[in-house]
């Protein structure tokens, strides 16, 4: 929250907070994966990394450790801003420009990039801007980096076909960004963030994330062009 203002305004890079060389969370302290037991940071070849940001990432974490098969890992950071491995802190004072983001690496053989943006998208509310729910922040928007092209593409056909549902519902514009993960580095949060709802940690702690009960259409990226 951008304490002291009522309506939260985006930092610019001129006014970002500088922070550090130094990751706050480094290879050798990240450990495993509280739920699913896998590397936090080291990841098999053949597995694809996605970026999602839905306000809390507590509760926003915890919707793709649930998916029933082809998550390797998920942990949590901070991307889409201008400070350098900030702290979680510092990116709560809305001076980092960040947005509290989930890293999902999945297996692409086993889970579609369509199905995360499913869960993605049904899992809060892609309409409130700089919040979800309760949680008031430039940190808290909604936003996807993208890791390629197609799914660069998937996102934006789903956020078209998204936002007719929303429409015809009754809801505003979507406020999602869809931005390329390259020139936006994530940068993993602190160890005791990671999977902070797991049963280990905080089974009945703060979710601040709630979707609009409406189903996103699945497989609405456009297909390959046949002439490629």
């Amino acid at each position: 929250m951008l304490f002291g203002r009522t309506t939260p305004v985006m930092v610019t890079a001129d006014q970002a907070l500088p922070g550090r060389a130094t990751p706050v969370l480094t290879p050798g302290a990240a450990g495993a994966h509280t739920v699913l037991g896998t590397p936090l940071l080291d990841h098999p070849e053949g597995m694809a990394t996605a970026d999602f940001a839905l306000g809390c990432f507590w509760g926003a974490e915890r919707k793709f450790w649930q998916l029933p098969a082809g998550v390797w890992t998920t942990l949590v950071g901070y991307q889409g801003g201008f400070t350098e491995n900030p702290t979680y802190e510092e990116v709560c004072s809305g001076l980092t420009g960040h947005t509290e983001t989930v890293r999902v690496v999945y297996d692409p053989d086993v889970l579609s990039y369509e199905d995360l943006l499913k869960t993605f998208w049904e899992a809060h509310d892609p309409t409130q801007g700089y919040r979800q729910g309760n949680d008031v922040g430039t940190q808290y928007r909604s936003a996807v980096f993208t890791h390629t092209p197609e799914q660069a593409s998937a996102a934006q056909a789903s956020r078209a076909a998204y936002q007719q549902v929303l429409t015809e519902a009754g809801y505003g514009s979507i406020t999602t960004e869809i931005e390329p993960a390259a020139g936006n580095p994530f940068y993993p949060a602190e160890l005791y963030h990671q999977q902070y709802l797991s049963d280990a940690k905080n089974p009945n702690g703060y979710c601040g994330i709630g979707g609009t009960g409406l189903s996103c259409p699945v497989g609405v990226a456009p297909a390959p062009d046949a002439a490629s």
